[in-house]
């Protein structure tokens, strides 16, 4: 049971007071936010749309790619082509991306220069890279979703192809898999534990960081099963409750310390999301009609938590089929991450 003192124990997100950021934007399925307000949303024309505290904002791209379009061609936009994906700041500042239509790992400058940091592992490619979490030792972890393309393809429970790697001065190597499609991964404050969302897993998973990089004594952190959707996105606040997107059925979730579940926001449509879940149940992978016939109206496919402002007192919450970002304000501030270095630029 949530400690009476947990700022989520009796608290949900109210609708009517959540505002919006950005106008037209394409797939901002991570975003980071500086202290000044800025923010920067991953964007599929293959880079990142800057936001500034005033809302004015700019394409930051070596070369736009204008594939996506999900009108005319939902599955060409959202599962092929340049999508950038999970983001992370580099300790000058520079942009991190995992572009999960590429399979690669990426940096790219303020100013859009880009160039591949790692696309293979021991003379094979990645697969489907999705995310970058950057630690305080300057270590680099990455997850690979799946080895399957089309990535929908994978949207199954009875595939475990995910794995985590680590880039590090001794280079890039698996530190763990067989995961239910590895998606995002957050350290704890002391970053004793690596968490990891299992995105058909329906859970999230926890291993311990060992000094050189590797992982141990794995366990499921939580219920085994979180509900409707699968798990997307994870960030930790200042009370140790672990925030989780439940994606397709448009859900965000809380695991407080103890491991109960709390349900923040539905935004799901009922009948799309029973639909999703029989199919799922069925251990056959989910029809892409499937998929597009879900999407609340708030977030459409709710995919990423981040806190952002002076306080890391604002949610902002990040969808793959989202034009503008939702925004409101916490009960409970954000665990401080590892932000770029000021003077190293």
């Amino acid at each position: 049971m949530a400690r009476p003192d947990n700022p989520l124990r009796d608290w949900r997100v109210d609708p009517a007071a959540i505002r919006y950021v950005g106008r037209d934007l394409q797939r901002p399925e991570c975003i980071l936010a500086e202290p000044d307000g800025t923010l920067w949303s991953a964007d599929a024309r293959g880079g990142v749309m800057r936001i500034d505290a005033d809302g004015s904002q700019r394409l930051v791209v070596q070369q736009a790619d204008p594939h996506f379009d999900i009108t005319a061609d939902a599955a060409g936009s959202l599962l092929g082509g340049t999508l950038p994906n999970g983001l992370a700041f580099a300790r000058n500042g520079d942009i991190l991306i995992s572009n999960f239509g590429t399979d690669r790992l990426e940096l790219m400058t303020r100013d859009g220069r880009t160039r591949v940091l790692a696309d293979s592992l021991d003379g094979k490619p990645l697969g489907k890279v999705n995310f970058v979490l950057r630690d305080s030792r300057d270590r680099l972890w990455i997850t690979v979703s799946t080895q399957v393309n089309p990535w929908s393809d994978a949207i199954t429970p009875t595939l475990a192809d995910g794995c985590i790697c680590l880039l590090d001065e001794r280079g890039i190597r698996i530190v763990a898999d067989g995961f239910h499609f590895t998606n995002e991964i957050r350290l704890d404050a002391r970053e004793e534990w690596l968490y990891v969302a299992e995105t058909t897993g329906k859970r999230v998973s926890r291993l311990r960081v060992q000094p050189d990089g590797s992982l141990t004594d794995r366990e499921v952190y939580g219920p085994s099963n979180l509900g409707d959707g699968v798990i997307d996105g994870i960030a930790f606040d200042a009370f140790g409750n672990l925030w989780a997107t439940m994606i397709f059925a448009d859900r965000l979730v809380a695991i407080t310390p103890e491991g109960d579940l709390l349900e923040l926001l539905n935004d799901g449509d009922p009948q799309a999301t029973a639909r999703f879940e029989a199919e799922f149940a069925s251990g056959k992978p989910v029809a892409f009609d499937t998929l597009m016939a879900c999407g609340g109206r708030i977030c459409p496919w709710l995919a990423s938590i981040t806190f952002g402002g002076p306080d890391l007192g604002t949610v902002y919450l990040g969808g793959l089929r989202a034009t503008r970002i939702p925004a409101f304000n916490s009960p409970v501030a954000g665990l401080p991450m590892v932000h770029w270095t000021e003077g190293t630029r």
